[in-house]
């Protein structure tokens, strides 16, 4: 057994038959036009149908949306990216001189892409069965602690909500500031809520972020509290 293989035997619970298809999954685009994005492709197909799955039998009397939040929740760069740190990836991950210069292995593009690849991987040399089972082990975690329905509202969602509980109308968001380097931007944006005459701003890495930060400011604000 090689070493790639027994570590992807220690960090995820599989043995690969197929070496071949596990370089593949931790070989970046930026290391080789044989790359790990196809696999991709097939590993996020494969991610959203087993979370979806066991949602649909865990959470019975759940609704599409409730659903919906939650295998967002779920399946997302930033908690794919956390996996792929814990199980390691950042390690073992292929990249080219530039991107690995540059801090690519720490890249959460980098990692998510690759956690979906070797789900895909999985798919290939394992089955369908196999690939489920190692999502279950991949998101243990983070299916026992996954919060409330409610809880997994976005701030503008659960913004919105409230105004229209009360009558008001939506709340306007706008673009301030934008300021940092096209790679490392920051995006200043403010929250209007003209029936109650209030404005509050929020600051994210995109302007959806922003959007969601000045929503929180705007509840906190309303509401008085957390949120």
């Amino acid at each position: 057994m090689t070493d790639l293989v027994r570590w992807a035997e220690t960090a995820l619970g599989y043995r690969f038959k197929n070496e071949d298809l596990l370089k593949l999954a931790l070989t970046h685009r930026s290391a080789s036009r044989d790359n790990n994005e196809r696999l991709e492709f097939l590993g996020d197909a494969m991610l959203s149908y087993s979370v979806a799955s066991l949602l649909y039998a865990d959470q019975p009397d759940a609704s599409e949306g409730d659903l919906s939040r939650a295998r967002a929740a779920l399946v997302n760069r930033e908690m794919l990216a956390g996996i792929g740190r814990a199980i390691g990836i950042d390690r073992e991950i292929r990249l080219g001189a530039g991107e690995l210069s540059s801090g690519g292995a720490q890249r959460e593009s980098a990692l998510a892409d690759a956690v979906e690849a070797i789900i895909g991987a999985v798919v290939l040399d394992g089955g369908e069965a196999e690939a489920q089972a190692l999502i279950r082990r991949l998101l243990a975690e983070a299916l026992d602690t996954l919060p409330a329905a409610e809880a997994l509202k976005d701030p503008k969602t659960r913004l919105q909500e409230w105004l229209q509980a009360k009558g008001l109308g939506l709340p306007v968001y706008a673009v301030a500031q934008v300021s940092g380097r096209d790679h490392n931007q920051q995006f200043a944006v403010t929250c209007t809520v003209a029936a109650l005459n209030r404005v509050a701003s929020g600051r994210g890495t995109s302007r959806r972020r922003g959007e969601q930060a000045a929503a929180e400011a705007m509840l906190i604000e309303l509401k008085g509290g957390d949120g």
